[in-house]
């Protein structure tokens, strides 16, 4: 029996499609997948008693109003309580962005892409979210982090946009969950950073990645929610890594 609801937000990643089979396997749970687009493949290879339990929710960009547009589908699709969120949005690289290695490499455009996608969007989704969040039903909304994001364990250098917008967004998020700790208890805010992931956002820096730091994203879904099971609604925004250890903001 369908008991709660977990919400995937950017459905179509690769740590998105790995945590949706996982949750799948739990029997109680229902889940709506929301994208721009979806994988027909992880589709095909789904049973048919899990597609039941499966609502896709189509989003055509990432603007404000196609963001509040594809909160009135959640709203009519979730008549149970939605009990975990995963915001999987993000960008590395694309043709046009790519890290940076020197200062020579900054370009305002990239900054631009980089900052929209890996702090604007997400939290657009998180203030549109957190009026059908709060309530008496806890709930656990975790944000794709990344360990650079960490200022005082930034030893390497590099990277300024990506790092730039991973800390953006901690802040942004450690400032949210102040807020919600005194309006919506019932609402837990976590920042996760995964591990180098093999998808094709990491793919073209896994050269240098050991073997046994290169994650399936299998992997990374079941840690993510073993990790998510055992943190507590506390009123305090947690920064964690793939082990559950806290990352230094």
């Amino acid at each position: 029996m369908i008991t709660q609801q977990t919400l995937i937000v950017g459905a179509n990643s690769e740590i998105a499609k790995a945590l949706a089979c996982e949750i799948l396997k739990q029997q109680n749970c229902g889940l709506l997948l929301l994208s721009r687009h979806f994988d027909e493949q992880w589709q095909h290879e789904r049973t048919p008693e899990q597609l039941q339990r499966v609502k896709l929710i189509s989003v055509e960009d990432y603007s404000e109003s196609s963001i509040e547009h594809s909160i009135d589908k959640i709203n009519s699709n979730s008549q149970l309580p939605i009990t975990r969120v995963f915001i999987c949005n993000g960008l590395l690289h694309n043709k046009t962005v790519k890290p940076e290695k020197r200062l020579e490499d900054f370009d305002a455009g990239a900054f631009h892409q980089v900052m929209s996608a890996n702090v604007l969007t997400p939290m657009l989704w998180l203030q549109k979210l957190t009026p059908i969040l709060t309530g008496e039903v806890k709930c656990k909304v975790v944000l794709l982090s990344a360990r650079v994001g960490s200022i005082s364990d930034n030893r390497l250098g590099g990277w300024y946009s990506y790092r730039a917008s991973k800390a953006a967004l901690n802040m942004m998020v450690k400032t949210a969950s102040i807020e919600l700790a005194r309006r919506a208890k019932n609402i837990k805010l976590i920042l996760f950073h995964p591990g180098t992931t093999d998808s094709p956002l990491s793919k073209p820096f896994q050269a240098n990645v050991p073997q046994n730091k290169l994650f399936r994203p299998e992997f990374v879904a079941t840690q993510l929610l073993s990790i998510l099971d055992k943190q507590e609604v506390d009123g305090v925004a947690s920064y964690l890594d793939w082990q559950g250890d806290s990352i230094n903001w």
